[in-house]
């Protein structure tokens, strides 16, 4: 069981992100995560069991911020689509916040979905919130009626994730403006009832 992670232990273990973004998990050992993190190795175990939940705990603080930040924009002013594009950008801000972070668990997704305390973060932080931003949208008309609004919450997130990514680890942290209006463009003006 890990214990209560201190702030200051927290954001140094969120630096062994870029690495395991770039090794993988399996590809990092536990030295170098306490290396990159400035912490030593008895620290390291003594918060997290092992690297899976040092992933975990990793995860775990980008969906927090992601869950934050979504049900702000979802809790906003305006109809269900002017929501929901708030949605898309906030989602867009914290990747570029966090892009290692995004990028390890985009690539180890596999991992993250067998982790029960990170399938529950990902429905509670975006899939829910968005299921039923679908729902209002459906009921004030601003979006078309889907029949399995779960699974669009589902599609929305892996698109705008992966297109950000892409954006990111390919060209840098450059063109998120681009992946926004795509976004925009390709997902939310399918959605639409106008």
């Amino acid at each position: 069981m890990m214990r209560s992670v201190p702030p200051e232990i927290s954001a140094n273990v969120m630096r062994a992100a870029d690495l395991i973004a770039d090794q993988g998990l399996d590809g990092t050992k536990s030295e170098d995560i306490a290396s990159v993190a400035g912490i030593s190795k008895a620290t390291l175990y003594y918060y997290f069991d092992g690297k899976e939940a040092v992933l975990s705990h990793i995860f775990a603080v980008l969906l927090d911020a992601l869950g934050d930040a979504v049900q702000g924009a979802v809790d906003g002013p305006g109809n269900a689509m002017e929501r929901l594009h708030r949605v898309v950008d906030v989602h867009l801000d914290i990747v570029a916040t966090y892009p290692k972070a995004a990028r390890a668990l985009h690539f180890d997704l596999g991992r993250a979905a067998r982790l029960p305390e990170i399938d529950e973060k990902t429905r509670a932080s975006y899939i829910d919130p968005i299921s039923s931003l679908f729902e209002d949208g459906a009921t004030d008309g601003t979006i078309r009626p889907l029949r399995q609004p779960r699974l669009g919450a589902m599609a929305l997130l892996a698109a705008t994730t992966t297109a950000a990514i892409m954006a990111t680890s390919i060209d840098g942290i450059g063109d998120l403006d681009g992946v926004k209006e795509m976004i925009f463009e390709l997902v939310l003006d399918g959605l639409s009832t106008t």
